[in-house]
């Protein structure tokens, strides 16, 4: 398995923590937290847990599922970076208040995902070359 899809992994078990924290402590007591912090605990456990794994996971397996090389691995390293800067941007946008921040987080996080897509469509096309 290449080191990015460690690391994407490595990530969503990472967030997966911090999104369970940041639950158990609104759970303990809601007036700890900021208003936007359940969006940040449901954001951090959906993008962060759930879709970091299914990047990870995504671009190792279905290179080998289809038996076409990954159609751009530059497309998959830039996503890694975009996705986590843009998911902690986001969250750490909500906790300071900063909505300019939030939003070029989402804004960053979104052209991750467009570049997944992107990149496991041009993969899985059926017209690709082999292996």
């Amino acid at each position: 398995m290449l080191p990015r899809n460690r690391w994407f992994i490595a990530a969503a078990l990472a967030y997966a923590l911090l999104g369970g924290l940041l639950g158990l402590i609104w759970l303990a007591d809601p007036g700890l937290l900021p208003v936007l912090a359940l969006r940040a605990h449901a954001h951090l456990m959906l993008v962060g847990f759930v879709g970091m794994m299914i990047f990870g996971v995504g671009l190792h397996v279905l290179p080998r599922f289809t038996g076409h090389n990954l159609f751009s691995e530059r497309l998959a390293d830039a996503q890694f970076w975009l996705a986590n800067v843009g998911l902690l941007a986001m969250v750490l946008g909500w906790f300071s208040a900063r909505q300019l921040v939030s939003a070029a987080g989402g804004a960053a996080l979104w052209l991750a995902f467009a570049l997944f897509a992107l990149n496991v469509a041009a993969t899985v096309r059926p017209w690709a070359r082999r292996g």
